[in-house]
């Protein structure tokens, strides 16, 4: 389980989370939704010690792992794919995916399970990163991050300016890291994209977490998506 326990965040002297918790259970999709800037992307980037606690803690099956440097805590197999994707454009697909194997040491059969899943990058090895469609680019970003064997997933607007056939990829792939017991924290502004595979639902605004409630409860109550996002 990873645990986001009353976490305080700032850019510099702007504090932009003020106590903010969450938990996300082994083989449990988890969706934060919000408003821009309600500091979705900052929960993200605080788990991977990307930013850093003025206080509170985030705890990975009870260990405590916001103390360790931000380069350690992949290793504790946590996936990230950051808004934006962040591949090294200028390597190869196969490039890409070998610095992901490297994390966590690896071998072939964790490359050809991932190539397994995206049977399209195993098709484009030796294509630059740059010059894939950006589909395919959002396919290679989450491929690195399934080379660590993940515990946690970490995604953070994975649809974003994807056609809907892509988009349905990926949602499949979220649902695949679930049913083999990956816990998935998903930032996501589709909504109707977040009601088909979630199991719980964090409102997030102003620094804050509001309500957390089941995706089946939010299906049956939709006014919880006017009072929290105005849609």
């Amino acid at each position: 389980m990873l645990e986001v326990d009353d976490i305080h965040v700032a850019y510099g002297q702007v504090k932009v989370l003020f106590g903010t918790s969450l938990k996300a259970q082994s083989g449990e999709i988890l969706c934060l939704l919000g408003r821009n800037g309600a500091g979705k992307t900052t929960i993200m980037k605080s788990i991977m010690g990307l930013l850093p606690l003025s206080a509170g803690t985030v705890k990975l099956d009870g260990k405590v792992i916001s103390e360790m440097p931000a380069h350690e805590i992949p290793k504790e197999r946590i996936g990230y794919v950051p808004q934006g994707r962040r591949l090294f454009p200028e390597l190869t697909v196969s490039e890409n995916i070998e610095i992901g194997l490297m994390t966590c040491q690896e071998q072939n059969d964790t490359r050809e399970w991932v190539l397994d899943i995206f049977p399209r990058l195993r098709e484009r090895l030796d294509q630059q990163a740059s010059t894939l469609s950006g589909g395919e680019q959002q396919m290679l970003a989450t491929a690195r991050a399934l080379c660590l064997r993940p515990r946690v997933l970490l995604l953070d607007e994975p649809t974003e300016g994807l056609q809907p056939s892509m988009i349905e990829q990926i949602r499949q792939v979220v649902v695949r890291m679930k049913s083999e017991g990956v816990a998935v924290i998903m930032v996501e502004q589709r909504v109707d994209a977040v009601l088909s595979i979630a199991d719980k639902v964090t409102f997030i605004e102003h620094g804050n977490d509001l309500e957390s409630v089941t995706a089946d409860y939010l299906r049956e109550h939709p006014e919880l998506l006017k009072k929290h996002l105005g849609v």
